[in-house]
């Protein structure tokens, strides 16, 4: 079979829907895909800028928890490509992910997305059910050294009425609490967005963009995401 649904299920922010399917142009490679209310999501086919999320923003850490020792929290678990980069780095000692929907943890502990295995047998991380921007809306203690948010499709084009008011100064001020001397925030978006950069320019000490751009080969496009750091 080339096409199989395995899951489907009603959640807070919609029908969510976790499929597989074999590429017709590549007989032979199959595809793990997500959608929400039957719009697409995220797929294990491209996930260059998921990736590029932690190693980027790994490369920007100043905080003096080196050698083994640095503390990653993800906003979101998707299909866990961001947690899995950050993991790569031997630097990082704890991955710990906030993800707003039990059914998408479901799918990492019944094995049915295509990292599973290799995250459920690594010790270094750890999934909470929760809202990511309510943890982080409140005054947090410095305990991170890298926070990397994957959650809503850009600050403009959100998923749900949670992120309200992170993307805002008074947010960004609360969630860079959460960070120790040195340590970054990092945002995930499938568009440029000014009013972020400015907002995280007003909050962080420096603020970089990375352009992440790859070939769509299915469509035979280029796409492009974009990535926001700023440094403590």
């Amino acid at each position: 079979m080339n096409f199989k649904i395995l899951a489907y299920e009603d959640t807070p922010l919609g029908l969510l829907c976790l499929r597989r399917r074999e590429i017709l142009s590549q007989p032979g490679k199959f595809v793990t895909e997500v959608t929400l209310n039957h719009e697409f999501l995220m797929s294990s086919y491209l996930t260059a800028s998921e990736k590029a999320l932690s190693e980027l923003g790994l490369e920007r850490v100043q905080s003096a928890g080196t050698d083994g020792k640095l503390r990653v929290l993800v906003g979101g678990l998707g299909l866990g490509y961001t947690a899995a980069s950050a993991l790569d780095s031997v630097s990082v000692n704890q991955v710990e992910v906030v993800e707003f929907l039990p059914q998408v943890i479901a799918w990492l502990e019944d094995g049915l997305v295509p990292l599973a295995e290799r995250l459920n047998a690594d010790d270094r991380m750890s999934v909470t059910h929760g809202d990511i921007y309510e943890r982080l809306s409140r005054s947090g203690n410095q305990e991170f050294d890298l926070i990397a948010i994957d959650v809503d499709h850009s600050p403009e084009d959100v998923l749900g009425e949670q992120s309200q008011g992170f993307y805002s100064c008074e947010g960004l001020e609360r969630a860079k609490s959460h960070l120790i001397p040195g340590g970054v925030l990092g945002v995930w978006s499938y568009d440029e967005s000014s009013p972020l950069l400015a907002n995280m320019q007003e909050v962080f000490e420096t603020v970089t963009v990375e352009k992440v751009t790859v070939l769509n080969d299915l469509i035979r496009e280029e796409q492009t995401d974009w990535l926001f750091f700023g440094v403590k």
